[in-house]
């Protein structure tokens, strides 16, 4: 029987009379039979590259997609084009699986829609055999990234179903750098090269544009005011900021709705139904929502913390227009979003080399977000495409005043340099403006050359450079050090005076020292406090306990103000009793002092305490005196176990110390007159 033509299927089934820019080529490719990695745009028509050959094709198309809302959105669509598709997840009724089986049974379903998740089902290879699998889809494949932004572990299982079961598989993203890329070819394809499309990235409908927080929830407000009725999504960093916003906008007069995580799965259903139902909804959201959402008429897209990554923004701003037709953008930022990014980073469990990464990928998020000309050139480029200014930008449109920062860069690097490159802007700043504190005053950096040459600036000016400096990668956290700013490559030839750089004159002069918020710890300490977290939530995952059992923050918190640097100083931190210092004193020091000399067990019963001074000075004066005082008679020691009863007893008289365990007479005549002295000067 001849498989129907798709161009004939493409207009009776889809209602399309052509394919899109791109869409035609990935759809022979994958009617073909061959492996296809397919990189599309968002709202380029990814979904139809599949489903359109599975209808071409004999046997069941399995798709694997992350999300069981895309899924079933998915599958509502291809139902009321009249094909039959159905979807196995966990939000099904038992009645919809039911269906499922049925229409699987008889032999009628062309898509079957797959969590990653169900693939570790013991039964699934054997069903996916049996119903004649011919090929597997994978959309949104950059989930298979690891230290992506939306790693799913069970897309790596993806590689071994495909050769299970000796069919072709297609992939396909709109998310994925050239690293992203090759991660996908290595677990999916096992390495051997699929076809590959490279579509582009540019979304020339989609105004971009960028602004620092001043009065944030007025912002979103006076952005959605002025789209009043049309349908947009608000996307925030926590799932408290949704309700509130959502509260705002709706005693502004608009239709809104919260939507993340932590609501029951009902709720988030009928938020999902009825953004796709209703006009002129808004959703404030987490990134939970709107990977699943093929709302082609979302008109805006705000942001009101900046996001996670360059991945995740261009990714949600994604959803917005994917009908062609103009949609709009704003995204807030300010030095919180910055502080939370680069602690959640340092909190991770990513090795060091993938932390670093990641701080460079927020770097180049923070470069598009004070980009100084067109945003989507900027943006366009990190993808590795070349293009011209768009002119549909704020930047574009009104171009910012620039001033030649050079001067202060080199200062600002100087400063970095002079002090070994480890500490954070806020101490590089203190340096820089002449402000005499503790911290300058102890290591002697108010003795700098660097020391005051910055005065013209303040403080907060001075951050608005720093941020700046790290848009422009001239600097970066380092994970190693609790994120001390290390100089990248790019920053030698301005440091030589081979290279000049223009900086936003408007963001240096609008900034200045607002309220306050109050931060856990000061800026010089919250790298180290996220390490501490990060060490504390691998323990507590380990040993499958909440974090708090292992230590609470208040105890990291002054871990990280207090640095302690030996196992006696770390006993003193409140919160650290003797049990916690034997199980994770070392592990913690390390993390804040690197490695500490081993503590003999009985030792360690005395650390933080006077008698710890006592113990040390005990066994000094016993290695002193193991031969005699003229080093020439017979040895003797006096076990550790020995010396913490004496340290702890404190015996006043030579009888007294004789009877300590350990002892004995021949001791206590060599040992006693100094021990005596010692535990009597405490």
């Amino acid at each position: 029987m001849n498989a129907p033509a798709p161009l004939s299927l493409l207009a009776s089934v889809f209602g399309f009379s052509a394919f899109r820019p791109g869409q035609e080529e990935v759809v022979r490719a994958v009617m073909a039979g061959r492996n296809t990695l397919a990189i599309m745009p968002t709202g380029g028509g990814k979904s139809l590259c599949f489903q359109l050959p599975a209808l071409c094709r004999e046997g069941v198309t399995v798709v694997i997609s992350p999300l069981i809302a895309l899924m079933r959105d998915q599958v509502r669509a291809l139902r009321a084009a009249g094909v039959e598709a159905g979807a196995l997840t966990s939000g099904n009724t038992d009645a919809e699986t039911e269906e499922v089986f049925a229409s699987l049974d008889a032999g009628r379903l062309r898509l079957l829609y797959m969590a990653p998740e169900r693939l570790a089902g013991a039964a699934t290879l054997g069903l996916l055999r049996r119903i004649n699998t011919t090929l597997i889809a994978v959309d949104e494949a950059h989930c298979v990234s690891q230290w992506g932004h939306d790693f799913r572990p069970d897309y790596l299982r993806i590689g071994d179903l495909r050769r299970a079961l000796g069919v072709p598989l297609a992939a396909f993203t709109a998310t994925a750098d050239e690293e992203t890329r090759a991660e996908i070819v290595t677990r999916l394809f096992g390495g051997t090269s699929p076809e590959t499309f490279l579509r582009g990235f540019d979304r020339p409908n989609i105004h971009l544009a960028f602004a620092p927080k001043d009065e944030p929830r007025a912002q979103v407000l006076g952005f959605a005011d002025a789209r009043r009725g049309q349908s947009g999504i608000v996307y925030c960093a926590s799932r408290a900021k949704t309700e509130t916003l959502a509260t705002a906008l709706r005693a502004a007069g608009h239709n809104a709705l919260a939507y993340h995580a932590g609501m029951e799965a009902e709720p988030r259903r009928e938020v999902e139904a009825r953004f796709q139902r209703d006009d002129g909804l808004i959703v404030v959201a987490t990134i939970a929502f709107g990977m699943g959402i093929d709302k082609p008429d979302i008109r805006w897209v705000a942001h009101a913390d900046l996001p996670k990554s360059i991945e995740s923004y261009y990714q949600e701003i994604g959803r917005a227009g994917r009908d062609g037709a103009p949609a709009e953008t704003l995204t807030l930022y300010g030095a919180d979003d910055i502080r939370l990014r680069r602690a959640q980073i340092d909190e991770g469990l990513a090795p060091p080399d993938r932390k670093a990464a990641d701080h460079a990928r927020l770097n180049t998020l923070l470069g598009l977000a004070e980009a100084t000309a067109c945003r989507r050139q900027r943006l366009l480029a990190y993808f590795g495409e070349a293009s011209e200014p768009c002119g549909n930008c704020d930047l574009c449109m009104t171009p910012p005043e620039v001033f030649d920062a050079t001067e202060p860069v080199r200062k600002a690097l100087s400063a970095c340099l002079r002090t070994g490159e480890s500490f954070g802007a806020g101490h590089l700043i203190d340096i820089l403006t002449g402000t005499s504190t503790d911290k300058t005053r102890e290591r002697g950096h108010d003795r700098l050359p660097t020391f005051g040459v910055g005065r013209e600036l303040s403080k907060a000016q001075w951050q608005s450079v720093f941020r700046q400096m790290q848009g422009h990668d001239l600097i970066r956290p380092d994970p190693a050090r609790h994120g001390a700013l290390a100089l990248t490559e790019a920053a030698r030839p301005v440091l030589r005076g081979e290279t000049t750089l223009s900086f936003r004159r408007d963001l240096v002069q609008r900034a200045r020292s607002g309220p306050v918020v109050r931060a856990l710890v000061a800026d010089e300490d919250a790298p180290l406090l996220s390490a501490l977290k990060a060490q504390r939530r691998a323990l507590a995952e380990a040993a499958r306990v909440p974090a708090y059992i292992i230590f609470p923050d208040r105890t990291l918190i002054e871990m990280a103000e207090a640095r302690p640097q030996t196992l006696d100083e770390m006993a003193r931190i409140s919160g650290v009793g003797a049990k916690k210092l034997e199980s994770f004193g070392a592990v913690f020091l390390q993390v804040i002092a690197g490695a500490a000399p081993p503590m003999h067990p009985a030792r360690l019963k005395l650390a933080g305490r006077d008698a710890g001074a006592v113990f040390d000075r005990l066994q000094a004066a016993q290695l002193e005196l193991a031969r005699g005082p003229d080093g020439q008679g017979r040895y003797l020691g006096c076990t550790q176990t020995t010396l913490r009863q004496i340290a702890e007893a404190r015996p006043q008289s030579l009888h007294q110390l004789a009877r300590i365990a350990g002892m004995g007479d021949a001791k206590t005549e060599r040992f006693g007159p100094v021990f005596l002295s010692i535990v009597a000067a405490g």
